[in-house]
């Protein structure tokens, strides 16, 4: 095969005749919404997630088994992947993209942080990916598909507060980068989905992955994004099978001002979304 393929290379099934995405990180949030807008294009669904009563929610409202199915996967455990491919292959014969979406955030001051809450982080966020693609790439070979990843604006710009999410999420895209080169000669495109501030629960879920629906969002509203919006940018970018796709204007601006003028954005913009000192987590009681 011609190792000089272009970075887009078109999809066999296109989402209007039936392209089946697997979203892991599908019960909440992002992927519930790429979910739903996947299927409004025409496409269909495999649902993954730990909380499998979301999933199966989800799957009643997007039409039932013809449209979508929820696969059993937890992406901190080896081998899940696999086993969730299997199943999809079992029902539907093909998979034509994978979207590794599962993740949370740790967060609070270096000093009150252990090694434990790094590695916990990187164990979902990182090597969950791995998992996933991992998982997916066989089949994704055979139908020249695409492999989409979520790493976030804080995979460009790190908070202060925020070292441990920053951090896997700077190590997800540059796997992204890494497999996108890699990936090429076998037909199979890598998109990175960058968000900025979306309206999801990640901002509710202690540094355990514990979700608390009482906390309110520590950030903005004004800065934060319907995931509706969040999920059409995405389908696009999957359509288009796009290198990265940066989702919201804000996302946008911050990546550009901290190439350019680093210092101003440490100083001036960096501090007013930091974790307050002492508190561990994004979450805020109401």
């Amino acid at each position: 095969m011609d190792r000089n393929l272009p970075e887009k290379v078109v999809v066999k099934t296109s989402v209007k005749t039936g392209a089946v995405l697997w979203i892991a990180g599908a019960s909440s949030g992002i992927g519930a919404a790429v979910a739903r807008e996947w299927v409004r294009r025409g496409g269909r669904v495999a649902l993954s997630a730990r909380r499998a009563n979301r999933l199966d929610a989800l799957v009643r409202e997007l039409g039932g088994t013809a449209r979508a199915i929820s696969v059993a996967c937890d992406v901190t455990r080896d081998g899940d992947c696999e086993r969730a491919v299997a199943e999809i292959i079992s029902r539907w014969g093909c998979l034509d993209l994978a979207f590794a979406n599962a993740g949370f955030g740790v967060s609070a001051e270096f000093d009150q942080l252990s090694i434990d809450d790094y590695r916990r982080q990187f164990e979902t966020n990182v090597y969950g990916a791995l998992r996933v693609a991992r998982g997916a790439f066989p089949e994704l070979k055979r139908s020249q598909g695409l492999f989409a990843v979520t790493s976030s604006v804080l995979g460009h710009v790190s908070l202060p507060g925020g070292s441990p999410y920053a951090m896997s999420k700077f190590a997800v895209r540059a796997f992204a980068e890494a497999l996108r080169v890699e990936w090429q000669r076998h037909g199979v495109g890598v998109t990175l989905i960058s968000p900025g501030f979306v309206a999801s629960e990640i901002r509710q879920v202690d540094n355990e992955g514990r979700h608390h629906p009482d906390a309110r969002d520590p950030v903005p509203e004004w800065l934060v994004v319907p995931v509706e919006a969040a999920a059409r940018e995405i389908a696009d970018a999957f359509e288009a099978r796009e290198s990265e796709r940066i989702v919201t204007r804000h996302g946008k601006v911050l990546v550009l001002l901290n190439r350019l003028f680093p210092g101003l954005v440490r100083r001036f913009i960096l501090p007013r979304f930091a974790t307050p000192p002492g508190q561990k987590g994004w979450t805020r009681k109401r």
